[in-house]
């Protein structure tokens, strides 16, 4: 007998289909989910894109010159130019002295801060935020040691947080990524027990949010002390504890590294869903709570717009921090939005 698929059996499937690549649950990591973006480093480019000021040898071309492997230009030899760097058929052409300059190589380690805190474990499609979080953060780790770059960083939840110093080789790609799963793992812990508190509690606790504040912005203040001038340094979160004392480290960061802002967003994070009759909703951040009614186009605008102004904000402070911004959905691969150009991550 032949039937028709309803829609959501159709949507229910795709999904199925989709974790199936990406060889994961959607909540939970795994070390398999992790390894698969070994090859598909190519992705993406982590060419420097602005002056870099390291003190050792590597494979970065710095923007002061002076002795080192790559050779620059000739320019007229200077009082205090070393004799040894004299180009001597340049200067038998001219009959003027000329000297060698060379662009000094640095190494760039690649720091990598990623966010599994409360707010990231969400998604109302595909991954949880967290999940896609970790995602990226191995995509730019194995493109990290493909250049031959030390990967480090710093991994936080609510309760925790490991800093792990840059190291070289795979060796330094696996200790992130399972420090990643680490993580995940105990703030999922934390987050259902912390559901449990509060359907037995009456009350609610109105510093939660703050908190969370206070813990993001510390964990930004870690990432700054561990960021040396010249490193390239993401930030992969969905920006929800934004605090100006975050804003204060992440913009010294930026005087002396290059820093990127990974923003991972969900759909339901920007739109409500759309549904064929008006269905009032209860819904909850943790702590507090509010009621919605679903296919009003009142409400949906009105939500839309606080959403969008929230983006705004948040996108106006990262800048001003002197970050490059790039965004990401939960609800599609990593690979797929690359693919889709939906990121000025390729250059």
């Amino acid at each position: 007998m032949w039937f028709k698929k309803s829609s959501k059996q159709i949507k229910q499937s795709h999904v199925t289909e989709l974790l199936a690549n990406l060889n994961s649950n959607g909540v939970e990591l795994g070390i398999d989910e992790l390894l698969q973006y070994q090859q598909k480093s190519s992705l993406i480019d982590l060419a420097a894109n602005k002056s870099l000021h390291g003190q050792l040898s590597g494979n970065y071309l710095a923007r002061s010159k002076g002795r080192g492997m790559e050779f620059d230009e000739v320019r007229h030899y200077q009082a205090g130019d070393d004799i040894r760097a004299i180009d001597w058929r340049v200067t038998a052409r001219t009959g003027e002295t000329h000297t060698k300059l060379f662009r000094e190589e640095i190494e760039r380690p690649v720091l990598i801060a990623t966010d599994l805190s409360m707010s990231m474990q969400f998604g109302s499609r595909l991954l949880f935020k967290s999940v896609q979080a970790a995602h990226i953060a191995s995509l730019i780790a194995w493109h990290a040691k493909n250049r031959g770059d030390r990967v480090g960083g710093i991994i936080f939840n609510d309760i925790n947080h490991n800093e792990l110093k840059p190291r070289s080789r795979k060796t330094g790609v696996l200790h992130y990524l399972h420090a990643l799963i680490n993580m995940q793992q105990q703030a999922l812990v934390n987050f259902n027990q912390q559901n449990v508190s509060n359907d037995n509690s009456s009350q609610k606790s109105s510093s939660s949010t703050e908190l969370n504040k206070g813990n993001f912005g510390t964990n930004c203040a870690r990432l700054r002390q561990l960021a040396r001038p010249g490193s390239l340094v993401y930030l992969i979160s969905d920006g929800q504890q934004l605090s100006q004392e975050a804003i204060r480290h992440l913009s010294h960061i930026s005087r002396h590294c290059e820093l990127v802002i990974v923003k991972v967003n969900d759909p339901l994070e920007l739109n409500l869903p759309s549904v064929n009759k008006k269905t009032n909703v209860v819904i909850s951040n943790g702590t507090d709570r509010q009621q919605l009614t679903l296919g009003d186009k009142k409400t949906s605008r009105h939500y839309h717009q606080c959403a969008q102004l929230l983006v705004q904000e948040q996108q106006s402070l990262f800048t001003k921090a002197g970050a490059r911004v790039l965004n990401f959905s939960a609800s599609e691969s990593i690979e797929q939005q690359l693919k889709q150009g939906a990121n000025a991550w390729i250059r």
